[in-house]
């Protein structure tokens, strides 16, 4: 048996919330309680560690400073503005 950590920073609901904007809290937290409420069965705990691994990446996106010029773009299907899948991540053409 392996041990794992008993503190990972990347799942700490406090740190997420402390690198996400202000503007994304009260959804962050209404979802929180809802994935922590679930987790209360045994078979949910997962669950609840991917929410928090998505909403740490959320929080690094959505605390970059071109983030929502990056978003609106995307909202008007701006492509010019973005690097497609095929050329920035490696394999991305062969996938399924």
């Amino acid at each position: 048996m392996t041990a794992e950590p008993l503190h990972d920073a990347a799942y700490d609901p406090t740190e997420i919330l402390r690198a996400l904007p202000e503007a994304w809290h009260e959804q962050f937290l209404s979802e929180y309680h809802s994935a922590l409420d679930a987790a209360h069965e045994v078979w949910r705990f997962r669950q609840l560690r991917d929410f928090l691994h998505a909403w740490r990446l959320r929080a690094v996106a959505f605390s970059t400073p071109d983030f929502e010029s990056a978003a609106q773009a995307a909202r008007e299907s701006r492509s010019e503005e973005f690097v497609p899948a095929e050329q920035a991540i490696q394999g991305w053409a062969e996938r399924p």
